[in-house]
């Protein structure tokens, strides 16, 4: 890894901004101009200046050039971009290419993930609401033998969260991870669909009757996941993830800076608000699943807007 990092450092160092190049085209035609300046001078001086002519007419041509030598021109810009570089690997800030350095600066709208960019990344379980007999343990014991299969932080909780209780978590066979759209497996004969709205419409599974107690939680910037067993709805579970110390600062130096900052998340559209409204974000983007973060930088741009994406990939 800490190769990869210095030889990304090194490339982006030895890379060329369309700026430099366009230094590099007009050096292409500005010396041979210089040249035929200093020879121009050099006659002039020669032939109609004082005496010693030639002295002069030498100590004019040698004038022109130091004067107009373009290797300041030349070499002003790939040592800026080897400085910028340099500073931002030291700040933790790996630039890939001189373009993206020089394209940074033209950025006026900044998209921003929610989960692990604005927040810390490291979400728990802060509520379980259970609907069968088992209670909350025996809803937490399906979730979490689902979710252990997922790499997703918020199925990443519900696993700390049982092993937390000390809650064995049995396996999951037949497991399945459609993108955004939550996840489902067996176990011990059940079948467990865990997800939204979305992944419980598409499972044919009721919630009518929970979403109210659903929307509270997430108005208070909870994340809630249904759990199905069986086709019918098991109970729910809200997982809140903690706003970075840091991010406060970084949103105020942002809009000093003069960039629109646009919150853009799979979450709710309520937990999403919640979460904006403690940071002063004012346009938020939420329900957004991971293939649709694309067509929302694309309709940005768009407008004419010069776009950055901080967080998740765009697909």
């Amino acid at each position: 890894m800490l190769s990869r990092i210095v030889q990304m450092v090194a490339d982006a160092q030895r890379s060329r901004a369309p700026i430099q190049r366009m230094a590099d085209s007009v050096s292409g035609w500005f010396v041979p101009l210089v040249i035929l300046i200093a020879v121009v001078a050099f006659v002039i001086w020669s032939v109609w200046g004082p005496e010693p002519r030639m002295a002069h007419g030498l100590i004019a041509a040698v004038s022109v050039l130091i004067i107009a030598c373009p290797c300041a021109l030349g070499l002003a810009t790939p040592m800026s971009i080897m400085v910028g570089v340099g500073k931002g690997a030291q700040a933790g800030v790996l630039i890939r290419n001189a373009e993206a350095l020089e394209r940074l600066e033209k950025v006026d709208t900044l998209v921003v993930d929610k989960t692990g960019t604005l927040t810390e990344g490291s979400p728990t379980v802060t509520g379980i609401i259970s609907l069968n007999p088992g209670g909350e343990a025996s809803l937490l014991r399906v979730a979490a033998a689902v979710e252990k299969g997922s790499q997703h932080p918020l199925g990443m909780a519900v696993v700390r969260a049982a092993q937390h209780r000390g809650i064995m978590i049995p396996a999951v066979s037949d497991f399945n991870a459609p993108s955004g759209k939550g996840v489902s497996g067996d176990v011990e004969g059940q079948r467990v669909v865990i997800g939204n709205e979305l992944a419980m419409q598409e499972n044919s599974i009721v919630i009518d009757n929970q979403k109210a107690v659903a929307d509270t939680l997430r108005m208070e910037g909870a994340t809630v996941i249904y759990v199905a067993t069986d086709g019918y709805l098991a109970g729910l579970i809200a997982i809140s993830d903690p706003v970075k110390a840091t991010t406060p600062d970084a949103l105020k130096a942002l809009r000093q800076a003069g960039i629109r900052i646009v919150m853009l998340t799979g979450d709710n559209q309520l937990t999403a608000e919640a979460v904006a409204r403690k940071l002063g974000i004012d346009e938020v983007e939420a329900g957004v699943l991971p293939d649709g973060k694309k067509a929302v930088i694309t309709r940005l741009k768009a407008s004419g807007h010069v776009v950055a994406m901080a967080g998740g990939r765009c697909k």
